[in-house]
């Protein structure tokens, strides 16, 4: 837990945050629940994980944090994921060919941050900056050592954030046997391991949950699995192969899970009007989707389904591992970089009902590390309702009935917005949550879950 001053100042700063009137879940322990931050500080938690659940908000900045908490629960109002006893912030930053700082990251160099523990260039997926070579995964690490694994996302299983996990690529682009142009030396020809989506299922992830059926329909046409689709390769290899709710709900643990509930990325839950060059007239978000087809599994039922079939595997098999599993709401960017404020906010509530989800199973297995985080900052900023903004900008109206004016200018109209470069907001609960205090980096998020769980 580190040395007697260091456990000191961590118990002072809880007991400076309840002196101070912030609320922290006091007697959590004492029920039987997740320690409370006092004790986390002061040690008396537990110093191994044997489960983790992290959860990752695409492009999950501070505004965008606060656009939907102002929205949906009001300004003093607090989202699940404000909750958390230890909160931090950490650096996305990636780097170059040859490890020079580059400031403004894609989701694949970030994701590689805390898969790997090491930076790499922007899009490239779990491979190094200038060799690129393959680099051990955490959930490869964690395979190696008993643990059940699951990856949730509402993109492509394919797409960058998910990719990390299970697959090496020259290029995020690789997604499917079709798509392989910018990444010759990885196709099965040249020796290399296929596509984003041959990877995945060839790692024998016990949970695959997203988007990104159109990938896995492609046929494969070498190695193996030859004239198949990946999908049929899925099946080969012992997959359950599931397309809706019904069929998810129905899904048992004796064999992997792969999820495909759309064939590109998951449709969002809210929609309205996007931000426009002179502003919109005030608006409320419409909270359904007509594109999303019914019977698509919430993010919510797919992070509460996973955790049990993960759970249920280990039981099954009776091991005394835990799982490792990442639940990624994907288009909170997807919406930021189109300028979207309904739907960017309706995905970040979806991820927070599923933070509650892992919360509420942290409460039951203190042993868990739930860690909620981003892959980098994005465009929307809250600015003044008398400001005229370059750019796109929107009026909403909150649920507390108020205007909100939120703004995107890191680019001009017509273009995709941008991601910056700023550092974003980390917390947890559980064992060594305290190392998310502070600023830290990106890469030391690795660290932190493969020593909670004591991976080799």
């Amino acid at each position: 837990m580190g040395s007697r001053p260091y456990r000191r100042r961590l118990a002072w700063g809880a007991a400076a945050l309840l002196t101070a009137g912030i609320a922290v879940p006091a007697a959590a322990a004492a029920q039987g629940g997740q320690p409370d931050a006092a004790d986390l500080a002061a040690g008396h938690g537990p110093k191994k994980a044997k489960n983790v659940i992290l959860l990752i908000g695409d492009g999950m900045g501070d505004s965008e944090i606060t656009l939907a908490r102002d929205y949906t629960v009001g300004a003093a109002g607090r989202l699940n994921m404000d909750k958390f006893p230890l909160t931090g912030a950490y650096t996305t930053y990636s780097v170059d060919k040859d490890g020079k700082p580059d400031y403004v990251t894609d989701s694949a160099a970030s994701g590689t941050g805390w898969a790997t523990g090491h930076k790499t260039v922007n899009g490239r997926i779990s491979k190094t900056p200038g060799t690129d070579k393959p680099m051990t995964t955490i959930l490869e690490l964690a395979q190696r050592n008993g643990l059940a694994t699951g990856s949730v996302t509402t993109a492509e299983l394919t797409d960058a954030t998910p990719a990390v996990l299970a697959s090496h690529a020259t290029d995020r682009s690789c997604q499917g046997p079709a798509d392989m142009k910018a990444c010759p030396n990885d196709t099965v020809a040249k020796g290399g391991p296929g596509s984003i989506a041959e990877q995945s299922v060839n790692h024998k992830v016990d949970v695959l949950l997203g988007g990104g059926k159109g990938r896995f329909d492609q046929t494969i046409t070498e190695g193996r699995f030859k004239g198949m689709t990946v999908t049929q390769q899925a099946e080969k290899l012992g997959y359950q192969v599931v397309t809706d709710a019904k069929g998810l709900a129905s899904a048992r643990s004796g064999k992997p899970v792969l999820g495909l509930f759309a064939p590109g990325n998951v449709p969002v839950e809210w929609t309205g009007r996007a931000a426009a060059v002179g502003g919109t007239e005030p608006q409320r978000c419409v909270t359904s989707n007509p594109e999303r087809k019914a019977g698509t599994p919430s993010l919510e039922e797919q992070t509460r389904k996973a955790i049990q079939l993960l759970e249920e595997k280990q039981k099954g098999g009776k091991s005394k591992k835990g799982f490792f599993l990442q639940v990624e709401g994907a288009s909170i960017d997807k919406r930021d970089h189109a300028a979207d404020p309904c739907g960017q906010i309706g995905e970040t509530a979806a991820l927070d009902r599923a933070v509650k989800v892992a919360r509420a199973y942290a409460a039951q297995h203190p042993d868990t590390l739930v860690v909620t985080t981003a892959d980098h900052g994005h465009t929307s900023q809250i600015v003044p309702l008398e400001a005229t903004p370059p750019g796109l900008s929107s009026t909403l109206v909150t649920n507390e009935g108020r205007p909100l004016k939120v703004n995107y200018s890191t680019n001009t109209p017509g273009q995709s917005q941008e991601h910056t470069g700023t550092e974003v907001r980390i917390a947890a609960q559980g064992p060594l949550a305290e190392r998310v205090l502070g600023v830290t980096d990106q890469t030391e998020l690795f660290t932190t879950i493969r020593t909670a769980l004591t991976l080799r």
